[in-house]
């Protein structure tokens, strides 16, 4: 926020500067743990497709002229805007990877013991891209010659949750609408004047996942029901050390015994979840499971923190813990 306050022509120097030395470490580090995943993962076309991408863009930075002057600066923003497009369907191809390893690993009854050593390298891997995207992104969004106020790069320096929440709300209700015909309502709570600095796109992300979740729990128990359909509650709250939104329903809530299981990959409560050799257009309800963990490595990036409560009959309370922005630094590569 600081250095972004004044994006001069000197700082944007310094900023690709420093961006052409990190990218390259962080991006090598990924391939080369991409090259080395047990359980005959790194083999999977899918994991081969993504190492691809990794590789191409440590070509593409590395061969890169050193950036010296406001032009090379300009085209060395280019580039790296390029990457990461490139790189926009890393999550999905990932899982995908993970998917064709489940299915033959069940097809051939070899099935490790424990993913453990799986999951970790995808916390690893997708807190390394978050950190990538939005050192990327900061740097490009900077070059904006007309930032909204309060805005610095991707950070909103007068950032509303409600106006976050509501407008992920209607995003989430629109898909329930499309693949349900109907959609639970959402209740706001919250004051509408409190703001504080975050990066809105963090934010939109995780509070969609949370909620398209919550509306999918209550709209699959009530379908066939003559009650009333409760709403989805989100309770914004101002702390002083957090701000911490809730997300509240009343979906017939979660087995205790899968609780442990939600924040790893690719457990989905999905009664049918899609065909990952066949991905379908668009954004479904029930995913290939990676969304909660996912969103929680959002949360950690800056210091805050996801927890699911769920009460098996009732419903799922979700506490999105958010770290106020200067409070956190920005984790290690």
């Amino acid at each position: 926020m600081e250095f972004g306050s004044r994006p001069t022509e000197r700082n944007l120097l310094l900023s690709a500067q420093f961006l052409q030395k990190e990218l390259p470490i962080r991006i090598a580090r990924r391939a080369l743990e991409l090259e080395s995943l047990p359980f005959g993962l790194s083999r999977k076309p899918a994991i081969l497709k993504v190492r691809d991408w990794y590789l191409d863009s440590f070509r593409d930075i590395r061969y890169f002229p050193e950036v010296r002057n406001r032009n090379d600066e300009l085209a060395f923003t280019q580039m790296i805007k390029m990457i990461k497009v490139r790189h926009n369907n890393v999550v999905p191809t990932m899982a995908l990877g993970v998917q064709q390893l489940k299915n033959e690993q069940y097809r051939t009854r070899k099935i490790p013991t424990a993913f453990d050593e799986i999951h970790e390298f995808l916390d690893r891997f997708y807190m390394s891209r978050i950190g990538i995207r939005m050192l990327i992104g900061q740097h490009v969004a900077l070059h904006d010659p007309d930032p909204e106020p309060g805005v610095i790069g991707l950070i909103n320096t007068e950032l509303s949750p409600i106006q976050v929440a509501q407008a992920a709300s209607e995003d989430a209700r629109s898909i329930c609408l499309r693949e349900y015909g109907s959609a639970p309502e959402i209740d706001i709570y919250g004051d509408p004047t409190f703001t504080f600095p975050y990066v809105s796109s963090h934010l939109h992300l995780m509070l969609f996942e949370l909620v398209k979740n919550s509306l999918r729990a209550v709209q699959e128990r009530y379908m066939n029901s003559d009650k009333d359909v409760p709403p989805v509650r989100i309770i914004v709250a101002d702390g002083a050390e957090d701000v911490t939104i809730k997300v509240s329903d009343e979906g017939g809530g979660i087995p205790r015994s899968g609780l442990p299981r939600i924040f790893t990959y690719l457990y989905s409560t999905a009664k049918n979840p899609p065909d990952m050799d066949c991905p379908s257009e668009g954004v479904t309800m029930a995913g290939y499971g990676y969304g909660l963990p996912i969103s929680r490595l959002y949360a950690r990036y800056f210091g805050g923190d996801l927890q699911i409560i769920s009460m098996e009959g009732y419903g799922t309370d979700a506490y999105l813990h958010l770290s106020r922005l200067g409070d956190s630094e920005e984790p290690l590569p």
